[in-house]
């Protein structure tokens, strides 16, 4: 069973930084390939960020690229997405998303285990 709980969303204005958490509660905490998705009002999901919790290997959606970072701190458990120079574009729910890692790319996934999501509005 995995459990995921978010938090750290909020108002910012465009060029601020934000940072999210999620908090993973996973008896294979481990062994999981984690990621944030993100949506806007009208708007289909779209996966934001990946990383790989035993290597470390991150992948980006060219949309953030150079300005969001996902990483991983074992010791508690969470899962953060640094987001910095945000823009109007990056309003949306963000939700974080677990899958028991199997040896492809993160990236490649379609997750199973979701967050509540935390939204994230960003004002020019």
């Amino acid at each position: 069973q995995v459990q995921l709980a978010e938090s750290g969303g909020g108002s910012r204005q465009a060029g601020g930084s934000l940072t999210l958490s999620c908090a993973v509660s996973a008896y294979t905490w481990h062994n999981l390939c984690l990621a944030w998705f993100r949506q806007a009002p009208g708007k289909q999901r779209e996966k934001v960020a990946t990383i790989n919790f035993r290597g470390g290997v991150q992948t980006y959606a060219d949309a953030v690229q150079g300005r969001f970072a996902i990483y991983v701190v074992h010791a508690k458990n969470t899962v953060y997405l640094g987001m910095n120079s945000l823009r109007s574009e990056d309003t949306a729910m963000y939700y974080c998303a677990a899958e028991k890692y199997t040896g492809r790319s993160c990236q490649d996934y379609n997750f199973s285990h979701w967050g509540q999501g935390t939204q994230v509005t960003v004002s020019s």
